[in-house]
């Protein structure tokens, strides 16, 4: 979990502040679990879960992506290969306020640590939708920035000062990024009330390609960005790099 801490210093708007950290946490342990039990991760969560509506976008998603049920973790390749690895991840956006369940197909290059996305399929249900082309690119949007924020993106500092000041200094996706293809399903109940969907679709992306990685190769990550060099280190923690 996390908690607020008053900044002394200049702070800004950000897309999902907290709860993409939480999400982090708890979809990650909740991966860890399932592989302590050796259950399959969809079935697992919706074992354990009351809402509908979370259930009904871990089912929707799970259905697109062809999910095989099973317990997931794979050991990578050796050398100069590259492990392939499906992640999941849901959350249920402010408790009430939109729900949504991302699986994410994911290359590790294991000579290297770099991940790359290949493939997300993200089921939404932010109930009634006025305008499915706008709702779309919202979510495609948050799924990119996601990304961006799992891969590269990090505040550095020294003893004295914030020192990722610009767009030199930050990282972020270039605009020439190879960009995952992106599969949307909507998810409608009937007699639900009209909810969120600004954030909810970026909250999912660190957590759902954390679990790929460790389905991929065994390897968890804990810390983001999913750097290349944090990639090797979990690596050969778990005995799995080249």
């Amino acid at each position: 979990m996390t908690h607020t801490v008053r900044s002394p210093l200049f702070t800004g708007p950000l897309r999902s502040p907290l709860r993409i950290q939480n999400t982090f946490a708890n979809e990650s342990f909740m991966d860890e679990l399932c592989a302590r039990a050796g259950a399959d991760p969809v079935a697992f969560r919706i074992r354990h879960l009351r809402d509908d509506r979370i259930i009904g976008v871990l089912r929707a998603a799970a259905k697109a992506a062809g999910w095989q049920a099973g317990p997931r973790r794979g050991p990578a390749p050796g050398g100069e290969g590259v492990a392939r690895g499906l992640g999941i991840a849901c959350v249920a956006y402010g408790g009430h306020n939109g729900y949504g369940a991302l699986i994410a197909d994911v290359d590790v290059h294991v000579a290297t640590g770099v991940v790359h996305p290949r493939r997300y399929i993200i089921a939404h249900d932010c109930g009634p939708i006025s305008n499915p082309d706008s709702l779309r690119n919202q979510i495609e949007g948050g799924l990119l920035q996601g990304t961006s924020r799992a891969l590269v993106e990090e505040v550095t500092w020294d003893e004295r000062r914030v020192t990722s000041v610009d767009w030199s200094s930050y990282e972020s996706l270039h605009l020439d990024y190879d960009v995952p293809a992106i599969e949307t399903v909507f998810v409608t109940p009937s007699g639900v009330p009209a909810a969120g969907a600004g954030e909810t679709s970026i909250t999912l992306v660190p957590a759902a390609i954390g679990n790929a990685v460790f389905d991929a190769t065994g390897a968890r990550l804990r810390d983001v960005p999913f750097t290349p060099a944090r990639v090797l280190a979990a690596l050969r923690d778990a005995g799995s790099a080249g």
